[in-house]
């Protein structure tokens, strides 16, 4: 199967997606949430009102306004109408995208370009934006508790937290993690890193590791190896860069990383896939590993990820004590009732990512607003996971997949296979900037 390379980008919600599944729901008719033949067309900035005929009511609080969480609370009120009330609780003002963080490392992109707020999810759609801490769930009174003392009723609850990080043996302290930043979650670490890679000494190394998979991004952690290599190849002649992958192979796009790591950074990446991470001395610069120790002037460790800690404090984490167990077609917890999760803290056979996090969201919202209605979910949901990956300063790959519901197994299976570019290229890198930018004003404009 072929896929032509403007397409894949197809799943954006004010383009193919929103609109087939949108109707449907207004129908009350069950459909996939992509069409047959999707084309990728560019989101609009202007906001669609909210319609206030529908006849749906119910509250929703929707837990984390990350990219699963601002998609649901948006498309809550896109899809239900005003007699759906939304509350958006978030423990952070402004949402940093981890998406495109890896071109800070390079000089790229400016931390300030990743940032956005939540004020036009509060003009446009009329949700309810509370600036919070959650400390537990109440399922049987259907209340979420906060920090403040506030009590949220809900009828359903989204919960979307993302990911929270093991601690590395050796890294405990605030000095260590200091030493050996992940930046897996943008934000000071990541300029920090970025900090450490432009000190460098002359001809140093530079060493990173990946986590055994599942973890946040899969493509990420081989594009950052990229970026690091390209940073270094124009400003560090000499410089190297280790890739310690606890996975015994590539996990994302292996030709197109592969191609990288041989040809293009031959010489400066040195990749050793099937190597674990058993402590970290931060001070002397040393990675105990599987194989050995490793030394590096800067050390970049991604650490094993959980779901975020509200999933552990509700009891909802039943997947390997890890992860949020789900029922794909409509992302209700297999924990408890009325209770949704999403995003990189659910368990399911799609990636970690935040294009699959959007998609995650509006089929639970299709589900939730099904339900008000007295309907089933849709049986038969489409998503699509797509993401760019930039390779060099000016040039990128990409990798998509679309994936459909299998009732023998309740799973979501890939129906096209992972497809990636055929190479990188600068048309890929301008596309990069296009998919990401309707990927923002999908969730948050």
């Amino acid at each position: 199967m072929t896929i032509d390379r403007r397409k894949f980008t197809l799943g954006l919600g004010l383009s193919a997606l929103a609109a087939p599944i949108s109707r449907a729901f207004a129908d009350g008719l069950p459909t996939s949430l992509l069409g047959a033949n999707p084309i990728w067309i560019p989101a609009s900035t202007n906001p669609v009102p909210v319609p206030t005929n529908l006849g749906i009511s119910g509250r929703v609080v929707v837990i984390g306004g990350g990219m699963g969480g601002a998609t649901a609370a948006k498309y809550l009120r896109l899809w239900g109408g005003s007699g759906v009330k939304v509350t958006l609780v978030e423990r952070a003002t402004t949402y940093t995208s981890n998406i495109m963080s890896n071109l800070v490392l390079n000089g790229s992109l400016a931390m300030s370009s990743l940032s956005f707020g939540y004020d036009r999810l509060r003009r446009n759609y009329g949700i309810s934006v509370v600036t919070g801490e959650v400390t537990g769930i109440d399922p049987v009174g259907k209340q979420v508790m906060l920090k403040s003392g506030t009590r949220l009723p809900y009828d359903r609850l989204i919960v979307a937290p993302g990911i929270e990080f093991d601690v590395i043996p050796g890294l405990e302290s605030a000095a260590a993690q200091t030493l050996v930043p992940h930046a897996w979650k943008a934000g000071p670490q990541t300029t920090a890193l970025r900090d450490r890679i432009k000190t460098l000494r002359r001809g140093g190394v530079f060493v990173m590791s990946i986590p055994a998979a599942p973890y946040r991004c899969p493509p990420g952690p081989y594009e950052r190896a990229c970026l690091v290599a390209d940073y270094l190849k124009r400003n560090n002649p000499g410089a190297k860069v280790i890739v310690l992958d606890a996975n015994p192979k590539i996990v994302a796009e292996a030709v197109n990383f592969g191609n990288a790591f041989n040809l293009t950074y031959a010489g400066i990446v040195d990749y050793r896939p099937g190597v674990s991470i058993l402590s970290i001395d931060a001070a002397a610069g040393t990675v105990n590993t599987s194989a050995g120790p490793v030394k590096g002037d800067v050390i970049n460790a991604i650490p094993p990820q959980r779901a975020g800690g509200i999933i552990a404090t509700a009891g909802l984490n039943n997947v390997g004590g890890r992860w949020a167990g789900v029922d794909v077609l409509s992302y209700e917890s297999t924990a408890a009732r009325a209770i949704h999760v999403i995003g990189d803290a659910a368990a399911t056979t799609q990636p970690k990512a935040g294009h699959i996090a959007n998609q995650e969201a509006k089929v639970c919202v299709d589900a939730i607003l099904r339900g008000f209605k007295g309907l089933p979910p849709d049986a038969a949901p489409v998503t699509n996971s797509a993401c760019f990956s930039p390779i060099t300063a000016t040039t990128a790959s990409w990798l998509t997949a679309i994936l459909a519901y299998d009732p023998a197994t309740g799973t979501m299976k890939s129906v096209t296979g992972a497809v990636e570019a055929p190479g990188p290229n600068a048309e890929n890198f301008n596309q990069m900037k296009q998919w990401f930018s309707n990927l923002m004003t999908e969730s948050f404009a």
